[in-house]
């Protein structure tokens, strides 16, 4: 009876776990390059009785399970919707690739939220994003704005002017991509870090750079709303296993007496 109390119990846990995924989905519907998660399960370890008489052989063994686990909570790259802002300083990737971003300590970070802003720092002006973090360009060094700037001006290859006259971009947006994103180790704020299990960054080819639209949370939230009926559902038939272990559980003890 024991067990089938932590059986029901790592259904509670885990269908917890879960809901606590879909509230922050749904909590980041309208949050600028957000990407959605999902909880993986599997189930735990199987305990093999055998049948007193008969032979260690497949008929004569009597598995037991006890319960589930979390595999893991996979991320979703898809893309999110395109909107437009006409602010030149909004920025959006179509197809695959990420912002970099780097701090004074010299750390690099990638997002998908593109909107930045202009920081004036003693005289000089950088392109940073929403948490002070500084733009990057395929040098890997930070973005710099003259004084005399005319505007700033992005191609679809990521190459920005600061006057409409010039034939050349004077440095161009770093783009990069992994080969295996979902190894990518989420550092918040809608940055990600590159990871071992990520691989190293490679050039973003193919990614076209929108300038005046942003692109939005790629989270679904008519899907999130089922999944969470889904889970309130589990964690219900969860609850009612384990009050039913506990029921008979005192029938027993009621019948020592």
């Amino acid at each position: 009876m024991f067990g089938a109390k932590l059986t029901a119990a790592s259904g509670l846990t885990n269908q917890q776990r879960r809901l606590d995924v879909i509230a922050n989905n749904v909590a980041n519907v309208n949050t600028i390059g957000f990407r959605g998660t999902r909880v993986d399960f599997q189930d735990a370890m199987y305990q093999t009785g055998v049948v007193p008489g008969r032979a260690r052989t497949p008929g004569g063994n009597q598995q037991r399970g006890h319960g589930v686990l979390t595999a893991g909570v996979t991320r979703d790259f898809q893309s999110g919707a395109l909107q437009m802002t006409e602010r030149n300083l909004d920025v959006a990737i179509n197809g695959e690739g990420f912002f970099t971003l780097g701090d004074l300590e010299g750390n690099l970070f990638y997002t998908r939220n593109g909107a930045f802003q202009i920081s004036e720092e003693g005289g000089q002006r950088f392109l940073v994003n929403g948490n002070g973090l500084y733009i990057l360009d395929t040098d890997g060094l930070r973005i710099e704005i003259p004084l005399d700037a005319q505007g700033i001006f992005i191609d679809q290859q990521g190459g920005v002017r600061f006057s409409e006259t010039d034939d050349e971009p004077a440095l161009t947006l770093a783009v990069y991509t992994f080969r295996n994103k979902m190894g990518l180790y989420a550092g918040g704020n809608g940055a990600f870090i590159e990871s071992v299990a990520s691989g190293e960054r490679i050039p973003a080819s193919g990614a076209e750079v929108i300038q005046g639209s942003l692109e939005m949370s790629n989270v679904d939230l008519s899907e999130q709303m089922t999944l969470m009926i889904r889970t309130q559902r589990a964690f219900q038939l969860a609850s009612r296993a384990l009050t039913t272990a506990d029921e008979m559980e005192g029938i027993a003890n009621n019948m020592r007496r």
